[in-house]
């Protein structure tokens, strides 16, 4: 059982940037793939970007060039950093753990097995 804390949501006017934290119970160290998804309002959930350990990544389309995620093994923290936000990506943003031993070349929500409560990001325009 792994348990996951997100924080750093918050506020922010449209081009203004963020960082995302996730805080794992255990060491991340021994997680190979952890990421990040959203869910906006009515929307279903959607992947925003995944991390192996031996440091692959992989983005959504719509967050290419805008986002970077990162982890520190170290710490157990997993983060999202996110700048040019728009209104489109004011979400609940959840950080998750994948079962297996690789990230997948496509990211399901239904890989993940361990979830955090969320951090909400508002963006106005």
């Amino acid at each position: 059982q792994v348990q996951l804390v997100e924080s750093g949501g918050d506020s922010v006017q449209a081009g203004g940037s963020l960082r995302l934290s996730c805080q794992a119970s255990t060491g991340t160290f021994t997680i190979t793939c952890m990421g990040w998804f959203r869910q906006g309002p009515g929307k279903e959930r959607e992947a925003v970007a995944q991390i192996a350990r031996d440091g692959y990544r992989s983005y959504a389309d719509s967050v290419k060039g805008r986002f970077t995620i990162s982890r520190e093994d170290a710490a157990n923290i997993l983060y999202l950093d996110m700048n040019n936000l728009t209104p489109e990506d004011a979400a609940m943003y959840y950080c998750a753990v994948r079962r297996g031993s690789s990230c997948g070349a496509r990211q399901y929500p239904t890989d993940f097995v361990f979830w955090g409560q969320g951090t909400q990001v508002t963006v106005s325009s």
